[in-house]
């Protein structure tokens, strides 16, 4: 499933050696190359740069004038303590713009009114215009956008422990925008204790429900662990239901599979999910930190066989998640008409919510780096020296390229086709951004993760999901 609609534009070394050595949570990356480094950095002046400084609102996309995405300032939240550790910022400016956002986000006002609010039961729409932080459009209140900003609030509410007024404040705000969320509403219907993935003020719940593997583990931890509004166990187990359907591969490669790569990325880049298991991952004998690995590795893998024939594929250039992509054409490739679309969830072919159209994201490599480093650094090098500052630039890697299209006659809708190298977009995407910075530092110190784990609600929603073993101990 795509992440979300089409852009409404304005004029969107394995770690382990096996599964047995992953229950373990073995130690985190000891040394990072330098051009990772390089791409953390300039990652988070993405964040620093582009969210608007006095309320906190983080574009989706950027340079293209766009909405804020609620999902993009909870990743610019986890961003700026990364700034913090790392010497880009100093911790009074982070503290600033922190606590800015957090007090913007509990001011603006919610109810059920199609116009003019923010939210409704403590849930947040999608989309906010960057001005008044209002509902965007008809966008939906968006249940898995709502859990990644809330996920941000609550890492910045664990990280800024300092004893001063400004510090406090934002733990106390922190606290307060999570208890105000209603899991327990967007349980719709009585005889399904799945969530909704969302709701309209014109036509009420989206009928559709989180269940099965995808990244929506942590809405259910958050709406598990609330304070106020927690959803009872039934829930998780509802949500694992249709987890056979998911699994693929065999032996070592066996793993619960989903084709777009950020369903593999999401929930961790707030929640160690190393050496802890709940009653489906305990059955299959691995955690899923160690599932991760193997989708990463088996994404690497079906750029190698490479069934769609699309140039440029590789044991170092691969890389299917949702991204952008060049706009709905129609070309001739490998002997064969070829479907090109615009933004939407991309995944190995076979996967659940599997299709290829030749377009790849650094993202879905580079936010796998503490799953993989041994298959992600040469992979994100290779990228970089092949196609160069084609897809390079001041924030990092362009969302998003695609190798099979060098012919710059194409009538692509969106970005640009470099003669004889690619197709690359010509956006960031925040939300493809910020897993991006948090993940190379989780990497590399386990800061995100180590935060979160002291969270009483965190340990709360896993344990009510049935999590033992690790941390969790």
């Amino acid at each position: 499933m795509a992440r979300r609609p089409p852009i409404i534009m304005l004029t969107r070394r394995t770690l382990f050696a096996s599964a047995t050595a992953a229950l373990a949570a073995p130690a985190l990356l000891a040394r990072t190359p330098d051009p990772i480094v390089e791409l953390e950095e300039r990652t988070f002046r993405f964040f620093w740069d582009t969210t608007d400084a006095r309320t906190g609102l983080a574009p989706d996309r950027w340079p293209t004038p766009s909405f804020a995405s609620i999902a993009a300032i909870g990743f610019a939240l986890t961003a700026y303590p990364i700034g913090v550790v790392n010497g880009w910022v100093n911790r009074e400016a982070a503290r600033d713009r922190t606590l800015a956002t957090l007090r913007f986000l509990w001011d603006l006002p919610q109810g059920p009114a199609a116009t003019g609010v923010a939210g409704h039961k403590g849930f947040f729409y999608h989309f906010l215009d960057m001005t008044r932080g209002h509902r965007f459009a008809r966008c939906e209140l968006s249940t898995i956008d709502t859990a990644l900003l809330m996920a941000g609030v609550l890492f910045a509410g664990t990280w800024f422990d300092r004893a001063d007024s400004a510090e406090r404040e934002i733990r106390e705000l922190a606290d307060r925008l999570y208890a105000r969320v209603d899991w327990r509403w967007a349980q719709d219907r009585a005889d399904d204790p799945r969530l909704s993935m969302g709701w309209h003020p014109e036509t009420g719940f989206i009928a559709r429900r989180w269940n099965g593997y995808t990244e929506a583990m942590l809405l259910y931890v958050l709406a598990l662990g609330s304070p106020s509004h927690a959803v009872g166990a039934d829930a998780w187990t509802a949500w694992c239901a249709t987890y056979p359907d998911s699994w693929r591969g065999q032996g070592t490669a066996r793993h619960l599979a989903g084709a777009p790569h950020f369903w593999h990325q999401y929930s961790h880049v707030w929640i160690d999910f190393r050496g802890i298991r709940d009653a489906a991952m305990r059955d299959a004998g691995f955690d899923y930190f160690e599932n991760s690995r193997r989708a990463t590795r088996a994404q690497r893998d079906y750029a190698i066989r490479n069934p769609g024939g699309w140039a440029g594929y590789g044991e170092n250039v691969w890389g299917l998640t949702a991204c952008d992509g060049p706009g709905d054409l129609v070309v001739t490739a490998g002997g064969r008409e070829r479907r090109i679309g615009s933004y939407g969830a991309r995944g190995p072919v076979g996967f659940p919510d599997g299709q290829d159209d030749g377009t790849l994201a650094a993202t879905a490599v580079a936010a796998s780096l503490p799953f993989a480093p041994e298959l992600v650094e040469p992979a994100l090098a290779t990228i970089r020296q092949r196609y160069g500052a084609a897809v390079w630039s001041r924030y990092g890697f362009l969302d998003s390229f695609h190798p099979t299209l060098t012919d710059p006659r194409l009538p692509v809708r969106k970005g640009r086709v470099h003669a004889g190298l690619c197709w690359v977009d010509d956006d960031y995407l925040g939300i493809d951004q910020g897993p991006i910075v948090a993940m190379i530092e989780n990497a590399r110190s386990g800061l995100v993760w180590s935060a979160m784990r002291d969270r009483a609600d965190i340990r709360r929603g896993l344990r009510r999901a049935g999590f033992t073993g690790g941390w969790l101990s």
